[in-house]
């Protein structure tokens, strides 16, 4: 069983604090959840809500269907109550005449007997009272929420006081048993600590929705993990510092959305040209210009595959859930090193502002591979050449100070195997060749197939690529149960583009469906670039809101199947 808790307001009402307490308290209560929020571009007004879905069966994505709406202000009657469930409810601080099943909590005039700023707890304890969920969990996620004394008892009180205000009117879903360990986050917390376990010891970015999150996190845990992180004057400045720091030996990171990766892309030519790893965080938003910055999209991917002039080794890759941003990230800087290139790790707000429980990270099994020249690697008179033509193409990388009376040369110019400047014709092809063969390795021992869901025999093949994922897995399964024999295949990889599974799929005569977060299927017209795959039928948002798995069944048997 599932439900889906819908709470609505204005910016500056508190509902994002009101959603994580809620969210914690379900997940500590032993609950699968998924809570994904819906911001308009504000600081006070407009109409913001959050999503909470939770229950005792896997969850990957958001529902239209509302059992519980919880409304802080008339406009969110309005917009949602059309949405309500044949046995849903409001809850509400005044009657509403409109809505015959409602839960009438009078939270402010609570409130203003103990902490008027509080009203918000007031209304986690009906909500849990409104499905007979206990209280414990929640007291223990209020207190490790709020640090003053004083803020922590006026919060325990309010909750105290909204359960006993509250009504029972849902039966909640059981709570099973998860496996092992788990933990509940979002995207981009899953990407900072993916960042912090490969070892970065400098993340430099400027704040840009929906990115910051990345930073912010980082930022709180400089001490414990010894990270520096430079909030940098733009997004020029950023990129180069994290280009420098990571010449200069330091693992490094940096983070922005599509307006700031459209400035730091001569940079990212730079890191390119002087093979130097970097790994740059892409939050997707819809663009162009300021676009929606608070919404989501896919609709960076042609433009980081083309990312800025000449050609150059680049490898993009696709975070696709939270549990698996966190390994991304990981693998990412790992490859950044080993081949020297940059790497673009594309999510989007929708992956980032939502929340999840995922199985505790392995990381055991993680190694962190720097790839730097060891001193012993080298002949006592051997003179160091950073840009060495090998036969794969990648050289020894040592930074400045680590190889004793040897100089490290990097220079935005084309150059020589020891890093001097150079015009000469045979020398820039081969530069450009060599560069060239560490994709061609990348792509031989590193390059991640999509990864395949479904039966064996199928009629139809969903394609889709990053945080589509969930909503896609959800119509996927909604799809075989209507007897519609439909498999679909995850990239995170997009560049270069595996192509083994998707010709080895589309070679079976199955129907193809691109499913994407963009108005022009780049995705598809990626697959057309690389392989020559016409994708027939393609589904499409780009309103700068997710795809729910529902949303995407109801297109697939209208616009395709009929």
């Amino acid at each position: 069983m599932i439900k889906n808790i819908v709470i609505g307001g204005e910016a500056g009402q508190g509902l994002k604090t009101t959603a994580a307490i809620l969210g914690k308290a379900l997940f500590k209560n032993g609950f699968n959840l998924h809570t994904s929020m819906d911001f308009m571009s504000r600081i006070r007004g407009g109409h913001n809500f959050g999503r909470i879905r939770f229950g005792d069966e896997e969850i990957r994505g958001p529902q239209e269907e509302i059992d519980l709406l919880v409304a802080l202000n008339e406009e969110t009657i309005t917009r949602h109550v059309e949405k309500l469930a044949k046995d849903g409810a409001v809850l509400y601080d005044e009657a509403v005449s409109a809505v015959e099943n409602s839960i009438v909590v009078p939270a402010e005039e609570i409130a203003s007997e103990v902490n008027p700023k509080a009203v918000n707890t007031v209304y986690v304890g009906s909500i849990l009272k409104a499905f007979g969920i206990n209280l414990d969990c929640a007291r223990s996620v209020v207190e490790d929420y709020f640090d003053a004394e004083s803020v922590i008892s006026d919060n325990l009180k309010l909750l105290n006081r909204g359960y006993e205000k509250g009504e029972t009117i849902f039966k909640a879903p059981e709570p099973k048993s998860r496996t092992g360990e788990q933990i509940y986050l979002n995207g981009n917390e899953a990407t900072a600590l993916g960042a912090l376990a490969g070892g970065i010891n400098y993340y430099s970015a400027y704040p840009m929705s929906p990115s910051t999150g990345i930073m912010s996190y980082i930022a709180g845990k400089q001490d414990e993990m010894n990270v520096v992180v430079e909030q940098a004057e733009d997004e020029l400045a950023a990129i180069n510092m994290a280009i420098g720091a990571s010449y200069g030996g330091i693992r490094t990171m940096s983070g922005t959305s599509g307006g700031g990766l459209a400035l730091m892309n001569e940079a990212i030519g730079l890191a390119g040209l002087t093979e130097t790893p970097l790994v740059v965080a892409n939050v997707q938003r819809p663009g162009p210009a300021t676009g929606l910055p608070t919404r989501t999209s896919q609709g960076d991917l042609l433009f980081a595959v083309n990312s800025a002039q000449g050609e150059f080794p680049l490898l993009i890759t696709a975070s696709r859930n939270q549990e698996n941003a966190f390994y991304q990230t990981f693998r990412a800087l790992n490859l950044a090193d080993k081949y020297q290139l940059p790497v673009i790790l594309m999510s989007d707000q929708f992956l980032a502002d939502s929340s999840t429980n995922v199985p505790d990270f392995e990381l055991q099994n993680l190694e962190i591979e720097r790839n730097l020249i060891a001193a012993e690697d080298m002949g006592p008179d051997e003179e160091y050449r950073r840009y060495e033509f090998t036969e794969d193409g990648i050289s020894p990388r040592a930074f400045p100070g680590q190889l004793k009376k040897q100089t490290v040369l990097a220079d935005s110019d084309e150059h020589d195997e020891k890093g001097h400047i150079v015009e000469a014709a045979d020398k820039r092809r081969r530069m450009v060749d060599k560069r060239a063969r560490k994709l061609d390795r990348l792509i031989e021992d590193d390059l991640a197939e999509p990864e395949y869901f479904g039966p064996e025999n199928i009629d139809y093949l969903l394609v889709g690529w990053g945080s589509t994922y969930g909503p896609l897995r959800e119509a996927q399964s909604r799809l075989n149960e209507e007897d519609i024999k439909a498999g679909y295949l995850s990239f995170t990889d997009v560049w270069p583009l595996p192509t083994t599974g998707l010709e080895k799929l589309a070679d079976n005569e199955v129907e193809l469906i691109d499913v994407e977060n963009n108005s022009q299927a780049q995705f598809a017209r990626l697959i057309r670039q690389e392989t020559g795959i016409e994708v027939e039928h393609r589904i499409l948002k780009y309103d700068g809101r997710p795809f729910r798995g529902e949303e995407i069944f109801r297109r697939i048997t209208e616009e395709v199947i009929q």
